[in-house]
């Protein structure tokens, strides 16, 4: 068996929104990132592998859209997402103890720099290499992703800043690239990530806030 007898499967239509077809692997890429961003606002550690079998799945949905960059971004999150894994069991005063944080000067800038470093190559290499109709657009929000990500994977609270910032771009780019239910998935991203900036915010707060007596 190859492996596109095993994946093929998931690219054929589950149904369809109007006469637009919608995979099996948007549909379970849809269930298991509502999933996983649910567990990252509550600070669950099972978003990491909950999360690595999303971007596997989202991954497929990419490349068969014609997203490339997107797609390979979903290579490096399967590294990044292990990175989190490892860090949110070991990176804190404990096992599963990181606590949140608040992203430093240097660390904004270091971020910035590297967000708009990997826009600009990747906008030239999509455009150069591939039959891309949204070069720019694929290349930020894979920079915007990327700096969220590791933001995530250390617990900083402005990581879902970016991630709000990535969604505002990915709704509109995947209803144009008529990936409808992955879009209609970034809405509720969007409204996920507004909730985990306040919870992440109020954990924030009741770690400075001085023990009782």
């Amino acid at each position: 068996m190859t492996l596109h007898d095993l994946l093929g499967p998931l690219l054929q239509p589950a149904f369809h929104f109007g006469t637009v077809p919608t995979t099996w692997a948007e549909l379970l890429g849809f269930a298991t990132g509502a999933v996983n961003v649910w567990l990252v606002v509550r600070q669950n550690i099972l978003n990491w592998p909950i999360g690595i079998a999303n971007v596997i799945l989202l991954g497929l949905v990419f490349l068969d859209g014609g997203l490339y960059a997107d797609a390979g971004l979903q290579i490096v999150y399967i590294a990044l997402q292990s990175y989190g894994w490892w860090v949110w069991l070991y990176g804190g005063e404990g096992r599963d103890d990181l606590p949140v944080t608040r992203t430093s000067r240097d660390t904004w800038i270091a971020l910035a720099a590297a967000g708009a470093a990997t826009t600009a190559l990747l906008t030239w290499t999509l455009t150069a290499w591939t039959d891309s109709t949204v070069p720019f657009w694929d290349a930020l929000t894979t920079a915007l992703s990327l700096m969220a990500i590791y933001g995530q994977s250390r617990k900083l609270l402005e990581s879902w800043w970016i991630w709000i910032t990535a969604d505002l771009v990915y709704i509109p780019l995947y209803f144009h690239k008529d990936l409808k239910l992955t879009s209609a998935l970034y809405i509720i991203f969007l409204t996920l990530c507004v909730l985990g900036l306040n919870a992440w915010r109020d954990d924030l707060r009741a770690q400075a806030a001085p023990a009782p007596a």
